[in-house]
């Protein structure tokens, strides 16, 4: 379920000006994602962005080898920049994320003095912005968006951002919900459990595990259709949606769950109502949780309880697991208020986040 050929320049010579206005000796290239000590230093500087940002690091290296190694180059392009002693101060990271989105990520060495931190994010943006103009024109745009994302209290980014024409324009707020040993019998089976007509159940695996193609095509219908008047909402083919999920560190087949109704009128019919997409996330210093990626109903089935059982099911599942927590992403602007279903249900923001996204004419 591999995408498309990548989009993107690999070539950071064909994207960025011949002199790109880095110090003597400084240099811009793309990393080399086989290599331990690269791995090491991207982690290194990406934990520092998060304590800088939210005071605390989560990230480990699978979070970088995500952007840098054989399994994201299908969709990804990267650039570090290298001072003279061959250090890695700046790295920018690519993602043709659905047609008109390009993520991007921008981590710069919170121990660069300012003018040198400057020059290297100017780089990055310079860079990414190119990037932006070809994959655009690859999908054939006319307008190719950059999204990319700060920590709402880090200041030094949300000057670059501003200073290269980002805009703010969505918060998230980060929650998270304890999970009790008890728990477990929120739910008859996490597996398969039924209420008024509605089952929620795990994807079905076939002989080899591998999960069963219609419940995937299933879950990917389910979300496209309940994310579609959602902020910033951009089509993705079933193979995009795949091959981006599978690269996630947490991913595992037996947290997707289905929920469909049954109706008895007649022939007995299933309805695809709901899905939830759940990974596990992983502590250096704890238990692991659970995190619920993506939650989707169908307009037609709200007001059902779906999205409840759904959550009443991770929960229960992460207890069984021994698990001590299950986090989730919430709109803070979204006019579905559904972060007043997840306060009732015991979750609480732990820290928040901001999307800025800027149009590149790709022309």
């Amino acid at each position: 379920m591999i995408p498309e050929d990548n989009r993107f320049e690999s070539d950071p010579t064909d994207v960025l000006p011949e002199d790109p206005g880095l110090p003597d000796g400084w240099v811009a290239e793309t990393p080399d994602g086989h290599d331990r000590a690269t791995v090491e230093r991207l982690t290194e500087l990406l934990r520092d962005h998060e304590r800088a940002g939210r005071g605390w690091a989560g990230s480990g290296e699978e979070d970088v080898l995500v952007e840098v190694s054989e399994r994201g180059a299908a969709m990804r392009e990267n650039l570090v920049v290298r001072d003279p002693a061959g250090r890695i101060q700046a790295w920018g990271s690519v993602h043709d994320r659905a047609e008109g989105r390009m993520l991007f990520v921008h981590v710069v060495d919170r121990e660069l003095d300012e003018p040198l931190a400057d020059r290297c994010s100017d780089v990055l943006f310079e860079w990414a912005e190119a990037q932006a103009r070809s994959v655009g024109a690859a999908r054939g745009r006319s307008v190719q968006q950059i999204d990319t994302g700060s920590f709402a209290d880090d200041e030094r980014q949300h000057r670059w951002l501003a200073d290269a024409g980002f805009e703010k324009v969505r918060t998230w707020w980060q929650m998270s919900r304890s999970v009790e040993a008890e728990e477990a019998e929120l739910v008859p089976d996490p597996e398969r459990w039924e209420r008024k007509g509605v089952v929620f159940r795990l994807v079905e695996r076939q002989g080899d595990g591998m999960p069963d193609e219609a419940d995937l095509r299933s879950i990917h219908d389910v979300l496209e259709g309940a994310f579609t008047d959602h902020f910033n909402s951009a089509e993705e083919t079933f193979h995009e949606f795949i091959h981006r999920l599978r690269e996630d560190p947490g991913h595992r087949w037996d947290h997707w769950w289905l929920a469909e109704i049954v109706r008895e009128e007649g022939d007995h019919v299933v309805e695809p109502a709901g899905a939830l997409v759940g990974t596990v996330s992983e502590s250096a210093t704890g238990p692991a949780g659970s995190y619920v990626s993506y939650l989707g109903v169908l307009e037609s089935a709200r007001g059902r309880g779906v999205a409840t059982g759904l959550l009443r099911t991770i929960i229960a599942d992460a207890a069984a697991r021994g698990r001590d927590r299950v986090g989730l992403e919430v709109d803070a602007d979204s006019p579905t208020g559904a972060d007043g279903l997840y306060t009732a249900m015991g979750w609480g923001t732990k820290y928040v986040t901001e999307s800025w996204h800027r149009d590149v004419p790709v022309s």
